[in-house]
């Protein structure tokens, strides 16, 4: 099952599976090969932070400046933000913005659009600060969206229907004041006054969200952060969306009170909720800490559970950082810089029961022990985007070998071609 196979049939598979792909949205009913897609672009140089899938269209933030096609030479100028075309792996010519700063954040928009957001100011001279709506066709900012954000960087977005959640460290989304989470209507990118849950009390000196998932009428947000609306939930919380108003969740869990090296006061970086939301997947940085401590660690939570919740499982990389994590049915996938999984007694080394996975693994979602699946990829900083679709799992990275095989800072591993497909 977790052979490395070739992989001919790979743009063939895609065609037959158009659609927009949303973070927590695809199930797998298998593990992804191993051999990565022949057809992605490279990423000649930075890092890539953020992915969406717009219908057939992969969009890709990050820092960097030069993309190349898979099967070309020709090296074409790309300023933290490109698009390709999923099937053929075609850098969409048309859709070239300029933002004068890197991308940390994606989100799928409606009739050709995407959402991005950053550290930016401009985009192609047009003041889109942190925040902007682009035009597949042609890279231009929607003129009617009018989100400015201030006194920070976003650094993730999620959308749902006339809805996008906005996290980061901002303090101010145009007029409104507010603290590294906010919804804006997702058409004008006004802020709604409805949605007034504050994070708060950081360790960090500065409330900042590093996550969101969103699935079935929650909002899953992590951070540096100790309360939301006042409430305990250490760098942790569920928000339920889905009623007026959004109110934060009788959920809580303390598994992320311990402390962990004094350079990451706050160390959840990825979230992600099951296809089916009732379960979600958190991974940490934080160093080295030992089995009784949540650094540097992947874990499943129940959502459909009330008051103080336990972690179903927690997997130690022994000392290594995750930074994205994607959670599909038939596993989950864990990235950053890490080198072992099933590593509880690691002190930046392996201890008894480690498995190599270097920069890259999947965890049986059930017993929360590393599959056979093992790519590899250069670790170097680590994955810091995933997005599961139905014809496989897209990989954002700084790095140039994943599988290995060159691909330089994005890949793609396929789903499984199976006998009646």
């Amino acid at each position: 099952m977790f052979a490395r196979t070739a992989y001919p049939l790979a743009a063939a598979l895609i065609l037959t599976l158009p659609g927009t792909a949303a973070a927590g949205t695809t199930e797998h009913s298998r593990v992804v090969l191993t051999d990565p897609v022949n057809t992605t672009p490279h990423v000649l140089d930075g890092i890539v932070n953020a992915i969406a899938l717009v219908g057939g269209t992969v969009v890709v933030g990050g820092s960097f400046s030069e993309v190349r096609e898979a099967r070309s030479t020709r090296v074409l100028s790309r300023d933290n933000l490109f698009a390709y075309d999923l099937a053929t792996g075609r850098v969409l010519p048309g859709f070239a913005p300029r933002l004068d700063r890197p991308v940390q954040a994606l989100a799928a928009g409606v009739r050709g659009t995407v959402y991005a957001g950053g550290r930016f100011t401009t985009t192609g001279g047009t003041r889109t600060r942190g925040l902007a709506l682009l035009r597949l066709s042609d890279g231009s900012p929607v003129a009617h969206f009018g989100a400015q954000v201030r006194g920070g960087t976003v650094t993730s977005l999620a959308r749902l229907g006339r809805h996008l959640y906005v996290g980061g460290d901002f303090t101010r989304i145009g007029p409104v004041a507010l603290t590294a989470l906010a919804r804006l209507d997702a058409v004008t990118g006004s802020v709604d006054p409805t949605f007034a849950i504050r994070p708060d009390e950081p360790r960090g000196g500065r409330t900042r969200v590093h996550a969101l998932s969103l699935s079935h009428g929650r909002l899953a947000v992590g951070g540096d952060f100790a309360t939301l609306d006042g409430l305990s939930r250490p760098q942790l919380g569920l928000i339920d969306v889905a009623t007026s108003p959004a109110k934060v969740a009788p959920w809580r869990t303390g598994a992320y009170r311990g402390r962990c090296m004094a350079d990451f006061p706050g160390y959840v970086r990825g979230l992600d909720f099951a296809p089916d939301g009732s379960y979600l997947t958190v991974v940490t940085t934080g160093g080295p800490g030992g089995p009784d401590r949540m650094c540097d660690t992947a874990a499943r939570f129940e959502t459909r559970a009330r008051g103080e919740v336990r972690p179903t499982w927690v997997n130690h990389t022994g000392g290594d950082s995750l930074y994205a994590v994607a959670a599909t049915g038939a596993a989950v996938y864990v990235g950053g810089h890490q080198r072992w999984l099933d590593n509880p007694s690691g002190h930046d080394s392996a201890g008894p029961g480690a498995v190599a996975r270097p920069g890259i693994g999947a965890i049986h979602p059930r017993t929360g022990k590393a599959l056979t699946w093992n790519p590899t990829r250069d670790r170097g900083i680590g994955v810091k985007a995933f997005l599961a679709h139905p014809g496989g799992l897209l990989v954002g990275s700084d790095t140039t070998r994943l599988g290995h095989e060159y691909h330089a800072r994005v890949g793609m591993f396929p789903s499984p071609i199976t006998p009646d497909s």
